[in-house]
């Protein structure tokens, strides 16, 4: 069975939310208005804050993670000639 494709349009809006998300939670974690972690709630605020984006955004788009664990490999230049001949 296949999973079923999103409409391009619903899975534009939802990368653009998750990535506001993601921006806003990183902003609160970063400035520490919200601790990331706490005696009362754990790891709750930094998982609800960064890690349910993170986890929609790659669901959404799996390429992302492939993309960034790949070795990047020096492009291969082409033999320098000499001028004359």
């Amino acid at each position: 069975m296949r999973p079923q494709t999103l409409p391009c349009a619903f899975h534009q809006r939802l990368s653009g939310a998750a990535l506001l998300w993601l921006l806003g939670g990183g902003i609160l974690l970063l400035t520490t208005l919200v601790p990331l972690h706490t005696e009362l709630l754990g790891w709750t605020p930094a998982f609800w804050l960064a890690g349910a984006p993170l986890i929609i955004l790659l669901r959404l788009n799996p390429a992302l993670l492939r993309v960034r664990l790949t070795p990047r490999r020096p492009r291969r230049r082409a033999p320098r000639h000499a001028v004359w001949h």
